[in-house]
């Protein structure tokens, strides 16, 4: 009877072992992936964005044919795409990192805000572009601070800072914007918010701003230790990386992309208003879950976030020119952000 046993075990040792040589001769023998497979895979985030995008573009152009027929509606959302694509893109690394900020409607406000005084003030254009990007960063870092060395919760102190740096803009000004007609006529105003090849000068600062951000994500060792930090910061640690100096540095991005956004917004207009940047939070964080960029940190898409910031951008296009009101503008945000998260959550695994 043990003979019998061991026989039967060591026939289905046998098996086992023959089955993994199989597979592992599969493997072997299996042919390469394809150069397109391999793309597809390697952006399956940004790719189905992008598909979302061209269905939700057919179901506005047969709602409204006369409307999406015209270059008129596409060249408005373009002027405005920059201010998005400038928060959004930042918006990326500091979710990859493993944090959130929600004080960039008031960064953008407040170096805006410097921007304007410093333009209105008689300083050279060139010289109050820098300040206002200056301060950006600056708030950025002090925002990083708070977070990474009096371990705030990164959630609640960002919020707290955004209403008491818009607080401070209204104490300030009580309210009152600045005019800036006199910049409409300056050189450097029509290189930053002019046209160029037919298109809006900011859209294409923009793409040259999310190119740059795409390859120090992508192709860049800081990209690299983002999602590291992101992924496992105690594994990111004893590999050796300063996991602080990165989350700050995330931080410090997020409020230059802040400042650049309100300087665009202060141009385009020739007017800074108290409220600048009041209204870009939702959209913001819409467009980077809508991209592809998942909650949980170590993952992150740049490409996508830009394409889910086109399409965040032509949601309130497309329902007013479908002829509904405004008011189902804010229920489609966070409608796209649920139906947003729930994919990444069903499609975890290929992520991780």
């Amino acid at each position: 009877m043990n003979s019998s046993i061991i026989t039967s075990s060591g026939d289905r040792n046998g098996a086992v072992l023959q089955d993994a040589r199989a597979e592992a001769t599969a493997v072997v023998n299996r042919p390469p992936d394809s150069p397109l497979r391999k793309f597809v895979m390697r952006n399956r985030a940004a790719l189905g964005t992008l598909a979302v995008f061209v269905a939700m573009m057919a179901v506005f152009m047969a709602a409204s044919p006369e409307v999406f027929a015209s270059w008129e509606i596409y060249n408005s959302v373009l002027v405005t795409l920059p201010v998005a694509l400038c928060l959004v893109v930042p918006l990326v690394f500091i979710v990859t990192v493993g944090e959130i900020d929600l004080s960039f409607p008031a960064t953008m406000g407040f170096s805006a805000w410097i921007f304007a005084l410093l333009a209105k003030a008689g300083v050279p254009l060139v010289l109050a572009l820098l300040g206002g990007l200056a301060t950006g960063l600056l708030l950025g870092l002090g925002v990083g601070a708070l977070v990474v060395y009096a371990s705030l919760s990164s959630l609640v102190a960002t919020l707290g800072l955004n209403y008491m740096l818009r607080g401070l803009i209204l104490i300030v000004t009580e309210g009152k914007s600045i005019a800036l007609l006199e910049l409409s006529d300056q050189p450097v105003a029509q290189v930053f918010s002019g046209s160029a090849f037919g298109l809006p000068a900011q859209f294409l600062w923009a793409l040259a701003f999310v190119a740059f951000a795409g390859l120090l994500f992508n192709r860049h060792r800081f990209g690299a230790r983002v999602k590291a930090v992101g992924d496992n910061p105690d594994s990111a640690s004893q590999m050796g990386i300063n996991t602080r100096r990165v989350r700050m540095l995330t931080f410090a991005f997020m409020g230059l992309g802040a400042g650049l956004a309100g300087v665009f917004t202060t141009m385009v207009n020739f007017t800074w208003w108290p409220t600048t940047g009041d209204g870009y939070m939702l959209p913001a964080i819409a467009s980077v879950f809508v991209g592809g960029t998942p909650t949980w940190g170590g993952v992150g898409t740049i490409a996508g976030a830009a394409i889910g910031a086109l399409t965040v951008s032509f949601i309130q296009t497309g329902i007013v020119a479908s002829g509904l009101s405004g008011f189902y503008v804010q229920f489609f945000n966070g409608l796209i952000i649920i139906l947003a998260l729930l994919g990444h959550r069903w499609n975890q695994k290929r992520y991780r």
